[in-house]
């Protein structure tokens, strides 16, 4: 007998939520008949609801949504164990508001998500590993937020889709499997786009206990201030989803990873560095699908005036570009990027 399809249908308007998460809990942040309370995050300092964390115990993510993305349908024989002998005794839906004054006012909200369930029990049963970093970007500057982690399991996991996730500096986040050094896509996507699951880049794909997770956020700073990760539609994030599936009702213990982020944290600092061969990872990680020129780490200004320079140089009838301009080119050109990253050497 075919199976039903089971999946996720939001009911959300960007302009009311930022974003929705649902998360599976072994116990609920708040016990008893507290329905609604406050889990910390983005809150109003005159909030009346209890303050807890979303779940007491056993905390997964099963579902996240942002920037009206559309409908998720899982796989066929794929989907989430929840009830029973699972982990998962209680669901919990975590709104994030971009403004809660109307709610206060009196106004009410009717954001949230309707699960289609099925009873049949599934071959495959889904999970989702986050990566996710803390961080500053500084102002007038591009930066890159990174995170990896080995996997610990004994299972063998199958991504079958991804989403991204940021505020409004994100230009693109990317995710990876690296094993013996060699990278593989998981996914990668422009964050300003609607953040739903979208389909992995490479179908197939295994990954297996001792490979490495790792994902970049690349930020492009244009403000006067710096933007630290923090809770709030003034602040950042940085989220990387994969979902997967696994053969069988158990899913991997490890549900995460976390780092510091810039500027304490890179892949060329990680302890896992060498395993990684980072000097030869992917030249497309910070590079939008469907855009020639990849967002690269450096302040913003000095990128500008290398691009007025390089406008004068094309300029036909301008005999003004004189051998001090050119050195100013080179200069602007080396400082544009990390210290350590030279366009151009010995070339006067």
């Amino acid at each position: 007998m075919k199976q039903r399809p089971v999946g996720f249908r939001p009911h959300a308007n960007k302009d009311i939520a930022h974003h929705i998460l649902l998360y599976g809990c072994k116990q609920p942040g708040v016990r008893g008949d507290n329905a609604i309370w406050n889990c910390g995050e983005m809150a109003h300092t005159t909030s009346s609801y209890s303050t807890a964390g979303v779940c007491g115990q056993g905390q997964q993510i099963v579902y996240a949504w942002a920037m009206d993305a559309p409908a998720l349908k899982l796989p066929e024989g794929v989907g989430f164990k929840v009830g029973g002998d699972t982990d998962i005794d209680y669901l919990v839906l975590q709104v994030h508001y971009k403004n809660v004054d109307p709610f206060l006012a009196g106004e009410t909200d009717s954001s949230g998500i309707t699960m289609e369930t099925t009873k049949q029990p599934m071959p495959k049963r889904a999970g989702v590993y986050l990566l996710a970093t803390s961080g500053n970007i500084p102002s007038h500057s591009t930066e890159f937020l990174e995170s990896a982690c080995p996997l610990s399991t004994d299972l063998v996991l199958h991504p079958f889709a991804f989403r991204t996730h940021t505020h409004t500096l994100g230009r693109v986040v990317s995710g990876y499997r690296v094993r013996d050094g060699q990278w593989k896509e998981i996914g990668r996507k422009s964050p300003q786009e609607p953040q739903m699951f979208y389909n992995v880049t490479n179908p197939g794909m295994e990954i297996r206990n001792d490979d490495i997770l790792a994902a970049r956020c690349t930020m492009e700073n244009n403000l006067d201030r710096d933007v630290a990760i923090g809770a709030t539609q003034n602040d950042e994030m940085c989220n990387f989803y994969m979902m997967y599936y696994v053969d069988g009702d158990r899913i991997a213990d490890q549900n995460s990873c976390f780092t510091s982020g810039a500027p304490w944290y890179s892949w060329e600092r990680s302890q896992y560095a060498r395993r990684m061969n980072v000097n030869h990872a992917p030249d497309e990680i910070s590079l939008v699908p469907g855009e020639p020129t990849p967002r690269r780490k450096g302040h913003v200004s000095s990128i500008r005036r290398a691009e007025n320079l390089v406008e004068k140089v094309h300029r036909p009838r301008d005999n003004t570009f004189s051998r001090n301009d050119f050195a100013r080119l080179v200069q602007a050109l080396n400082t544009a990027y990390d210290s350590d990253y030279k366009m151009y050497d010995n070339v006067l």
